[in-house]
């Protein structure tokens, strides 16, 4: 009786934390305006910062961030440093609150296109949050050229949002990185991310079968 037992728990284990493979999504791009041509673009330098904001979409349990991509423009002069991050937002306001990371791709994306950067860890995306980014030489000396489109208008699935919660895409202006300004705006971007598999079946089998055991082994203890 104490294997079956020791076998019921490992079942249950195994079963409760183990993903639902049949169901489970492959990578997504949940978020892109990157179609559209570039009606202009706004200057990223160390005393530019710019955020643009999002709203994942209502999988129970998230989304695991794959890559976010950038429309860029052609630079101007000789910028250095370029840096894309991921902020959560403050609390009860759009503006970004805490990094959560800063992704890796080009650090000199000085020639117009589609540019691809990827966490360095394992984020779970669930809520709002914004794509910020910066660089590390002033817009005297030269810009990064964060392109934009002319229409408020991203192809989103799974309930997922471009903008703020109070709707419309926004972009937040920055000088330092810590004081933030509002402006409309339609940045280029694109997120990729897979779906968070909900925990399988196979966990309330084993649940069921815990209480089975503990049921049958306590009548015959009686």
């Amino acid at each position: 009786m104490k294997r079956i037992v020791i076998g019921g728990v490992i079942v249950f284990a195994v079963g409760l934390f183990a993903p639902r493979i049949a169901t489970a999504q492959g990578t997504t791009t949940y978020l892109s305006n990157l179609g559209q041509a570039s009606a202009g673009s706004l200057a990223v330098g160390s005393d530019s910062w710019l955020a643009a904001s999002f709203i994942t979409g209502t999988n129970a349990s998230g989304y695991l961030l794959n890559s976010i991509q950038l429309g860029m423009a052609d630079a101007s002069g000789n910028p250095s440093g370029f840096t894309v991050m991921l902020y959560t937002s403050q609390a009860h306001t759009s503006l970004p609150g805490n990094r959560l990371d800063t992704l890796d791709g080009s650090l000199n994306p000085v020639s117009s296109g589609i540019y691809t950067y990827n966490p360095t860890n394992n984020i779970t995306l669930s809520g709002y949050y914004l794509i910020v980014v910066t660089a590390g030489t002033s817009v005297t000396n030269g810009a990064y050229d964060w392109s934009l489109a002319g229409t408020n208008s991203y192809n989103a699935s799974g309930n997922w949002f471009a903008g703020t919660v109070t709707g419309g895409e926004d972009i937040f202006t920055s000088q330092n990185g810590s004081s933030w300004n509002f402006s409309e705006a339609n940045p280029q971007f694109a997120i990729n991310a897979t779906a968070v598999p909900e925990p399988g079946v196979l966990g309330l089998l084993g649940l069921g079968g815990l209480c089975f055991l503990w049921h049958h082994r306590k009548a015959k203890a009686d």
